[in-house]
Order: structure tokens, then C-alpha cells, then sequence
């Protein structure tokens, strides 16, 4: 059974960075896909970013285009989401997602597994 886990949220001032990680074991973690969602208060989990580990092709969404990186670790079974030039409105609870092939869904009902999340607030 694969199981993800979260390190790196925070509070950062708006402008600020900071760098999620989501390690992963209990796989194959090289034959897949792992992504990044969102869930901010109130709202809908949203897609953020994915990368298929192998090739490292990457997806953003239109609002984190340009100010983050998603990247992968293949010898730490680790993968990243580097977050640049934050705004408030990036404040939620960010979760790591997996699935085990190469199709990069940007939808959350297509991933199998799931990390416990990691809150990243940004203050204004």
C-alpha cells in the first residue's frame, strides 16, 4: 500500500516561498504520476500541479503557472512544490496525490492515493 506524507507548510508573508515535500513508499513510485491539490477554506479541492515521475512531464494550473515548480527526487522517492511570489489566496491545506501510471488527471477523484495534507497559510 502506498502511503504519502507532507512536510513544509508553513505561514509565510504574501510575497514569500516555501517548498512542500511528499515522500512516498510502499510502491512503485517511479511508474507514476504524483500531483499536487489544494483545498482552501470553503472551497473545493482544486488541482495544482503534476509531474510523471519517470519522464518528469509537468502540468500547472493557470493560477500557480510561473510562480510554482513541482519536481520529483527518483532516489528519495520524494516529490516537491516549490512556491514562489505566494498571495493569500494561496492559503489552504495542500495535499500530495498519487496514481500509478502516467496519465496526469487534474482531477482529484482520479488518484489513488493521498497524503494527510500540510496547511500553508500566506498573510497579507
Amino acid at each position: 500500500q502506498v502511503q504519502l506524507v507532507e512536510s513544509g507548510g508553513g505561514l509565510v508573508q504574501s510575497g514569500g516561498s516555501l517548498r512542500l515535500s511528499c515522500a512516498a513508499s510502499g510502491g512503485a513510485f517511479s511508474s507514476g504520476t504524483m500531483a499536487w491539490f489544494r483545498q482552501g477554506p470553503g472551497k473545493e479541492r482544486e488541482f495544482v500541479s503534476a509531474i510523471t515521475v519517470s519522464e518528469g512531464r509537468v502540468v500547472y494550473a493557470d493560477s500557480v503557472k510561473g510562480r510554482f515548480i513541482i519536481s520529483r527526487e527518483i532516489a528519495k522517492n520524494t516529490a516537491y512544490l516549490e512556491m514562489y511570489s505566494l498571495k493569500p489566496e494561496d492559503t489552504a491545506v495542500y495535499y500530495c496525490a498519487g496514481r500509478d501510471d502516467t496519465i496526469m488527471y487534474q482531477v482529484a477523484t482520479f488518484y489513488n492515493y493521498w497524503g494527510q495534507g500540510t496547511q500553508v497559510t500566506v498573510s497579507s
